[in-house]
């Protein structure tokens, strides 16, 4: 199919879809700056082993997952979406300042709970929001673009956040409380601007609500089978998809200092932000499994790769081309999914679709750090491959 022609109206993207990758970009310049610092205010602050780093990771993940269905279905029973992405992003910017005063895992699991619970809220909503806005002709390029802005506020913050680290411990290995507090008081200011952007900039796309309204529309059994097929498949890929916290300790395993860590970081957000746009356009005109089984290779092979890693520049540069596995797939993937489903079951769809990645973040994440502590580091990156290889084979044979 064209994406493109000469007409201008063709090429004209809804303002919603550059309102919310603004939202996101703000969001993630506040989020990112904590988000990859976090694993190591655990493991370096607070002294927490690695199963409890996966437990805290795969309790908040799961627990806000079952949120999401409840939001995505609401979304469509309302037939409005906007409300509730502004109150799940505004529920995440009132839990970051309490990371401040933590001082125990437990109270930095209530803040990730809260923090994910927002996200929750607001992600099946947003992304029905964000499909509804795009024509379907521009839905990987929409979906593509909201990833890029997505991922280059995640290299600001994480920019951001190494300066505060460079400014107040750059000959420090490991990360030190007051450097984790400032960068908390620093992450506000981004959050609180996405949300005011978010509920003054963007508006509802209205759905069919006499098809949202019958019975059993939004129930599970209604729902295209090629997109619980492919919900199957993405469980089974996210079971070895552990939290990239393990590639984080990963690397400072392999004796990269927090400053390498946070430029790892940029160097992973900057390839992802700047491939996502025209990938998430090549899968409008590939076709979105194409790209689907590509991402999962590279993964599979940086995965492999990290598992075989000797010192901290392999890990470095093998971060670096994972970001070209999210650009490929982040994207598509939420373009498929509606490709699969009819507009008014859309945030029911996507509800499912996040709370299936969410919820199987438990299990990985838990999988992921017995591995490393019972059998060896580079355990975890082999599971995550070979996880990778099955989901793909399932992808290819069963999604026509």
């Amino acid at each position: 199919m064209q994406t493109t022609g000469n007409n201008p109206s063709k090429r004209k993207l809804h303002p919603n879809i550059w309102i919310l990758s603004i939202t996101s970009l703000l969001t993630d310049v506040s989020s990112e700056m904590l988000a990859n610092i976090l694993p190591l205010f655990l493991y370096n602050v607070l002294g927490v082993q690695t199963t409890i780093i996966g437990l805290i990771d795969g309790v908040a993940e799961t627990t806000a997952s079952l949120v999401k269905v409840f939001s995505g279905r609401l979304s469509d029973k309302l037939g409005r979406r906007k409300i509730l992405a502004v109150i799940g992003y505004g529920l995440s910017t009132i839990a970051k300042p309490f990371l401040y005063f933590a001082n125990t895992w437990g109270w930095v699991l209530g803040v990730r709970f809260t923090d994910r619970v927002g996200k929750g809220i607001r992600t099946a909503p947003r992304d029905a929001l964000l499909a509804g806005s795009a024509k379907p002709e521009q839905r990987g390029l929409a979906f593509g673009l909201h990833r890029a802005g997505d991922t280059a506020g995640a290299f600001l913050g994480l920019a951001i956040a190494a300066l505060i680290i460079w400014r107040t411990q750059s000959g420090t290995a490991e990360l030190t409380r007051p450097t984790f507090q400032l960068i908390v008081l620093a992450s506000i200011i981004p959050a609180i601007l996405a949300v005011l952007i978010l509920a003054l900039g963007a508006r509802d796309i209205e759905a069919n609500k006499s098809k949202a309204e019958t019975g059993n529309s939004l129930g599970w059994r209604s729902l295209d089978r090629r997109f619980r097929v492919f919900l199957v498949v993405i469980i089974l890929f996210t079971l070895g998809n552990s939290s990239d916290s393990f590639i984080i300790l990963r690397g400072q395993d392999r004796n990269l200092s927090v400053l390498q860590i946070m430029g790892m970081l940029m160097t992973f957000n900057a390839v992802y932000s700047l491939l996502s746009g025209p990938l998430g356009s090549l899968s409008d005109r590939l076709g979105r499994k194409k790209l689907m089984l590509t991402g999962w290779l590279v993964y599979g092979l940086v995965y492999l790769g990290l598992a075989i890693s000797r010192t901290g520049g392999q890990v470095w540069a093998l971060f670096g081309l994972y970001g070209i596995y999210y650009a490929l797939t982040e994207g598509t993937a939420k373009a498929l999914v509606a490709d699969l489903v009819p507009q008014e079951q859309r945030g029911t769809a996507y509800g499912y679709f996040n709370a299936a990645i969410g919820i199987t973040a438990l299990p990985a994440s838990l999988i992921a750090g017995g591995l490393w502590q019972w059998v060896d580091p580079a355990a975890p990156f082999f599971f995550g491959a070979t996880m990778a290889l099955i989901a793909g084979v399932l992808l290819h044979s069963w999604i026509k």
